[in-house]
């Protein structure tokens, strides 16, 4: 007498859940049902048509080797599948027994699986009709391409691993690539640029970007539909996912669990994760520890604050790309007064074009002037290289003068340094007048201080949170 069906599937469980990963067993074989065995064929119940079309082309060859296990080598597999229609809505699932001769023969793996109603699919919470790869849009901003996303010391880090990850998704180090940073430094023209690359390279993967709030929306309107399968199955097929603003899943327990699942799943599948945020996983509250702890899996890469000559390239880049001829010193000027937000220095550059188009006035410094005071809260205390040598000089306790002096003591050098490194980036000064305000020294000397500076802030935590905290008390 042959064992039962519950039997037979349940040693076939066994077997298969020693061979793949936990979440992958969790994910396509716990919601299987066991329903029938009928000489030879083992009948079982399935979720959607994806599943069973997953299910075919990612397990086919362990369901084979564990259904002949159990029942022989004549074995055959059938599927039956839970149909969802609209029209059943209020109804209880439907459960369609294929046709006979769509049995699976589990020595001749099926072309495809036919249904006597429509096929059902899994619903696309971009609603895209259809469940093939080439339907879904990838929600990507043609703008915001490589091209147009100007390298500085900035972004660099970043910007490089973001174009090898679009060489090779899924197979470099980088996975997933978390970018941080304030609001308004590029962070999601960078994500965008990558999945642009990826279609451009690989036309066949499945890119999507969404925004984390509309993420949230959509599990919640899943758990309201009762569709959080079909939720959980679309996010999974992706090959290249991109969750914009992360730290918005703060506080939110299921959504946090349903994406760490989705992370799980694709993570092991080789596909590619970008993820950004306004900071770095050991910063952010409110999320739990293991999906921390699976954000630091690949590379964390900061965004920071433009330095001028970043500032004045994107500018010069920007009225380029418009074909708009602006005078040097009208760039030089919205590039010294708005320095924290690339963001706002479009803005301005934009606002300036359309006052003198509008207006039809000449683009002069004095409209640039006008312009910038509505968009940038003017600070009483100038920032000048003087006012950064008291600053840097007041946070290592030195004496302002000590920066004049000829001495090699380490901690002055490092301070002159770290002054000359400011006076850069958040001033307009030349780097000769830099270096004649900062211990008399050549424009060479201040170019190799920014230098040691910036690899000091890549290679040295401590000193990189140790700018940061000098960088705040100058912008007071």
């Amino acid at each position: 007498m042959k064992p039962g069906y519950e039997i037979v599937w349940n040693n076939c469980l066994r077997i298969i859940k020693d061979n793949i990963p936990q979440i992958s067993f969790k994910t396509w074989f716990e919601p299987i049902v066991p329903l029938k065995i009928e000489g030879e064929v083992l009948t079982i119940q399935v979720p959607s048509a994806f599943f069973y079309e997953y299910l075919e082309e990612h397990f086919i060859d362990l369901l084979r080797k564990t259904i002949r296990r159990e029942l022989g080598h004549a074995a055959k597999l059938e599927y039956s599948v839970v149909v969802d229609t609209p029209h059943q809505k209020n109804q209880q699932p439907l459960t369609q027994r294929l046709p006979s001769n769509n049995k699976t023969d589990l020595r001749n793996r099926p072309v495809s699986m036919q249904m006597n109603s429509e096929k059902p699919v899994v619903r696309n919470p971009f609603v895209i009709p259809g469940i093939k790869k080439l339907n879904v849009d990838p929600q990507l901003n043609c703008d915001y391409t490589f091209d147009n996303h100007i390298e500085g010391e900035c972004n660099r880090l970043a910007r490089s691993a973001g174009m090898a990850v679009a060489k090779n998704p899924g197979k470099t180090a980088f996975n997933p690539l978390f970018l941080y940073g304030n609001s308004g430094l590029g962070k999601t023209h960078l994500a965008q640029a990558i999945g642009i690359d990826v279609k451009r390279y690989f036309p066949e993967k499945t890119v999507l970007y969404v925004n984390a709030n509309k993420f949230q929306t959509q599990f919640t309107e899943s758990v309201r539909n009762n569709t959080q399968n079909d939720f959980l199955n679309f996010y999974q097929m992706i090959d290249v996912l991109i969750i914009d603003d992360v730290q918005e899943f703060a506080g939110k327990e299921k959504t946090q669990n349903t994406f760490f699942h989705i992370f799980n799943h694709l993570h092991q599948m080789s596909k590619q994760l970008i993820l950004t945020a306004d900071k770095p996983p050991v910063e952010m509250k409110g999320m739990e520890d293991r999906l921390l702890s699976r954000f630091k899996w690949g590379l964390s890469a900061d965004v920071n604050t433009p330095d001028y000559d970043t500032r004045i390239a994107i500018l010069k880049h920007k009225v380029y790309k418009d074909g708009i001829n602006i005078a040097e010193d009208v760039l030089e000027y919205i590039a010294s007064n708005i320095s924290q937000n690339i963001r706002e220095l479009e803005g301005a550059l934009i606002s300036l074009l359309a006052q003198a188009t509008l207006n039809k006035k000449e683009i002069t410094q004095e409209v640039a002037v006008t312009i910038v005071n509505k968009l940038v809260r003017k600070t009483q205390r100038e920032v000048s290289v003087d006012y950064i040598q008291q600053i840097v000089c007041d946070y290592f306790g030195l004496a302002v003068d000590s920066l004049q002096s000829k001495t090699r003591k380490r901690e002055i050098v490092q301070a002159r340094q770290v002054a000359m490194y400011f006076s850069k980036s958040l001033t307009n000064s030349s780097l000769s007048m830099i270096g004649s305000k900062i211990g008399k020294k050549d424009h060479a000397t201040v170019l190799h201080a920014c230098k040691t500076v910036n690899n000091l802030i890549e290679t040295d935590k401590d000193f990189k949170s140790q700018m940061r905290e000098i960088e705040a008390q100058i912008k007071m």
